[in-house]
């Protein structure tokens, strides 16, 4: 991805793990559903929520304390939604090895102030 500042940083704590003690996919999926709604509603302008999430794959495991990047990317437009490509990257917490855990899409609807779809204005 072009663009590589992170939408969101955050740590995995005891509280986001599996039963078998790997960090929960469903924990790593609403990281990167923050991060990709915090990029629509910048880019939108407004309010934006979540209509589809797509595509995703877990390649790689993370541990408790291990730092979750998630990086962004807008990669289309519709007449109001915008389709969003996300990538989560663990960093191990005590030194500098990073894994990519979790990738997936997510379309957003963007809203007016009457929670009704209102048109993607021209972004760049």
């Amino acid at each position: 991805m072009p663009d590589r500042s992170p939408q969101i940083r955050v740590t995995a704590m005891p509280t986001d793990l599996n039963p078998y003690g790997g960090v929960f996919g469903g924990w790593l999926m609403s990281q990167m559903a923050l991060g990709a709604g915090s990029l629509a509603s910048r880019e939108g302008k407004g309010k934006a929520v979540v209509v589809s999430a797509s595509d995703f794959a877990f390649p790689g495991v993370m541990q408790v304390g291990d730092e979750l990047s998630v990086y962004c990317e807008i990669v289309a437009t519709g007449t109001t939604s915008l389709t969003i490509s996300a990538e989560a990257i663990a960093r191990e917490r005590n030194g500098t090895a990073e894994t990519r855990v979790a990738q997936g899409t997510f379309k957003f609807v963007l809203l007016d102030d009457n929670n009704r779809p209102r048109a993607v204005a021209q972004w760049a």
